[in-house]
């Protein structure tokens, strides 16, 4: 499913996640469209299934799928010292705010990438948004709000 995802993304054009883009789901249906009416017919409907799945995020599978989705592009920021975050100007409210998708497919993943978040801000790769000056930030949760370093993300 997520293959199948990315594989339409990569057809449409990726879009960095906090971009504004109207015509992504046009271009990405048409993508899909495109990519999977080039396979035999039966496989063809299936591959269209599972993306219109992962789109939708209604099953237990694409609500996981879509939190792995999300998962992998915080982890690589964070362990590239938050360098597309600082390059697109992103603040820990809007990357808290984009990642929340994580908490409905996985609690457990979501108590991982929440401590990323908070451990990015801590270190400066995640400014909040009051100490940019604009509007104020969002409250930490109580069980985050002393939270220093991420143990064992150093390797």
């Amino acid at each position: 499913m997520l293959l199948i995802h990315d594989l339409v993304e990569i057809d449409a054009g990726d879009t960095f996640c906090y971009a504004v883009r109207p015509d992504k789901a046009a271009c990405e249906r048409l993508a899909a469209e495109r990519i999977f009416g080039l396979l035999p017919c039966g496989l063809s409907e299936e591959f269209l299934a599972l993306w219109h799945e992962f789109e939708a995020s209604e099953t237990k599978e694409s609500t996981f799928a879509n939190a792995l989705d999300r998962l992998l592009p915080l982890i690589q920021n964070y362990n590239n010292n938050g360098q597309s975050w600082k390059e697109h100007g992103i603040t820990f409210d809007q990357a808290y705010s984009r990642n929340q998708i994580i908490r409905h497919g996985s609690e457990e993943l979501w108590n991982y990438a929440e401590k990323l978040l908070v451990d990015a801000s801590s270190k400066g790769l995640l400014p909040k948004q009051a100490e940019l000056g604009t509007a104020p930030n969002r409250s930490l949760p109580p069980s985050l709000s002393s939270t220093s370093s991420v143990s064992g993300l150093e390797d």
